[in-house]
């Protein structure tokens, strides 16, 4: 009787070895500074980053300056033990603990994710912004709502509430 084996077919044998690597990628915030990186990495409720987390098996943390959403509160934590990160400038660390033989492609492709996420692009041409704000509605409910007094042929400023 034939057993398939295991693993993919498709993916290389693996080694076993497993190993843990860091990449740090800096915010260009001095460069755009009234741009909010922050906001377009995280996306609603965090969901962006999560999906590039998920996508490319790394972890994706925004450390430095700026990366404590309440200011007061950064200052207060700044010079305590695990925060050092906020005397630095606004960054990202790009973890992966995976085998050695992919391990660098999945790093490669979280950093090329992100470059593209922290390029600035004019609003009427923010395909990624559109794509949150969509993701933002849904989430929220009022994508639905929307379409739902379209298809009704109501005016989409009409203000009554869904149950």
């Amino acid at each position: 009787m034939f057993h398939p084996p295991s693993r993919n077919w498709l993916s290389p044998p693996s080694s076993g070895f497993i190993v843990k690597k860091t990449m740090r990628m800096d915010i260009p915030v001095d460069k755009y500074p009234n741009f909010n990186f922050v906001g377009r990495l995280l996306g609603p409720r965090g969901n962006s980053l999560k999906r590039v987390e998920a996508n490319t098996d790394c972890r994706v943390l925004i450390r430095g300056r700026g990366s404590i959403k309440d200011a007061a509160k950064e200052e207060l934590m700044r010079g305590k033990p695990g925060y050092e990160h906020l005397n630095e400038a606004l960054h990202l660390v790009i973890e992966a603990e995976l085998p050695a033989e992919i391990i660098d492609i999945r790093l490669m492709q979280a950093r090329e994710i992100l470059d593209d996420m922290l390029k600035p692009v004019d609003e009427s041409m923010d395909f990624f912004k559109k794509q949150q704000l969509g993701q933002l509605a849904m989430l929220n409910g009022t994508l639905i709502e929307m379409t739902a007094r379209r298809s009704l042929g109501q005016s989409p400023h009409f203000a009554t509430a869904w149950a």
